[in-house]
């Protein structure tokens, strides 16, 4: 307890040198082991002399000795290192959002107003003028609002529509008639019906032929703003140790689902959607009906809080018309709920992976869902929809309901 200081750093630079030969006796040699305790034993021969200055130089030849035994590595760069960083930054983001959350992008409307799909809004000002770039950039971060000021270089029309999203960025591209192509940040369906993508009667040879309106050069495509949709992150977890619950917000993948339409009908597809968010309306077991506003299950009408909001059609869901049933003009589909008397049983006693959900939109006007493609398989589940991280404007940031 009272050994000066010298002798008390002496033990223990001889007690850490001992620890550097265990840790590190596989990439020594052994002629730099055998100088390495010849070195310890001169320090303790000092230490036992009571030597302050022997066991000082005894020290720095063992601490010497110590650091030039293993091969010197050559020293990273900065750039090195920056790379290092990055690359485990990525591999825990990729396992985070394949194993725990998830973040999604809704691209379209079908959850309105509990949660906004990307909206396109066209501007009646023909004086119209992007705002200034700091308008512009306060909007994307603040609102999720990008400006677009795109015209007709030529007299043309669309031919064609395709979806070109990539991970969180969805985007559309409109081919013309001439060749040319723009790509519009927006799902394929609010892109079509910007353009008025249809079934349309050709002024040359009169007959039906898919196609959008006509441009003449110098008309606006598209002259206003888009608002994003929002960005959810999905709870990847909680499946896998509790029942999905009806009223839930879900995310469920599309494999082996027919969201797209087998003839020509007047409902947008959805495709290269990979992923839906829907509100979970029915378990394994349940049978649906609707009887509009309400979503009727089991014989009765449907109690969960968030089933119960778009039934009631008031606030911010007045514009909504509750629940209503599949749109009866629509073809292709197997439209399970597409009259007053359709009932709609989801299996429960099925194979693994095979027990069925139902997903309805909350915007039941303008969403794909399970009253025209049917159910969803428990395979196809992803999480419950759990917090609402992007834009921070809106009103919906924070924990989805």
């Amino acid at each position: 307890m009272f050994a000066p200081k010298w002798k008390k750093e002496a033990k223990l630079l001889y007690k850490g040198a001992k620890k550097f030969l265990h840790y590190k006796r596989d990439l020594l040699k052994e002629d730099r082991i055998d100088e390495i305790e010849s070195r310890r034993a001169d320090l303790l021969d000092a230490i036992k002399a009571d030597n302050q200055a022997k066991a000082e130089e005894a020290s720095k030849q063992l601490r010497d000795t110590c650091e030039k035994a293993l091969p010197r590595q050559p020293q990273q760069s900065a750039w090195e290192e920056n790379v290092e960083v990055i690359f485990v930054a990525l591999v825990v983001a990729l396992g985070l959002r394949a194993y725990v959350v998830q973040p999604f992008r809704i691209p379209t409307g079908s959850m309105q107003p509990t949660l906004n799909g990307i909206v396109v809004n066209e501007s009646d000002d023909p004086n119209y003028k992007k705002p200034w770039l700091g308008k512009q950039a306060f909007d994307l971060v603040m609102r999720g609002r990008s400006y677009r000021d795109i015209v007709a270089k030529n007299n043309v029309y669309p031919v064609a529509i395709t979806d070109k999203s990539w991970f969180l960025f969805t985007r559309t591209e409109v081919t013309f008639n001439d060749g040319s192509k723009v790509k519009i940040p927006a799902a394929a369906g609010e892109t079509g019906n910007l353009i008025q993508f249809g079934v349309h009667i050709d002024p040359v040879t009169r007959q039906r032929v898919l196609r959008g309106k006509d441009y003449k050069k110098g008309d606006p495509i598209l002259r206003g703003w888009i608002d994003t949709g929002d960005l959810v992150l999905v709870d990847k977890i909680s499946y896998h140790f509790r029942r999905p619950k009806r009223g839930e917000v879900f995310v469920f993948d599309t494999r082996g689902i027919r969201t797209e339409r087998q003839t020509e009908g007047k409902m947008a597809g959805q495709t290269g959607g990979t992923h839906y968010i829907k509100r979970l309306c029915g378990v394994p077991g349940d049978t649906l009906e609707i009887h509009t506003p309400n979503l009727w299950v089991n014989g009765t009408i449907a109690k969960e809080p968030g089933i119960e909001r778009v039934a009631a059609h008031q606030g911010e869901y007045s514009r909504n018309s509750g629940y209503i049933l599949g749109n009866a003009g629509e073809q292709g589909y197997p439209m399970p709920l597409q009259s007053p008397d359709s009932k709609f049983t989801l299996k429960d006693k099925a194979a693994p992976g095979m027990r069925e959900y139902a997903a309805l939109g909350d915007n039941t006007g303008n969403s794909l869902d399970s009253r025209y493609w049917g159910s969803v398989k428990e395979f196809n589940l992803a999480g419950p929809a759990l917090f609402s991280l992007w834009p921070f404007t809106t009103g919906h940031w924070g924990f989805i309901k």
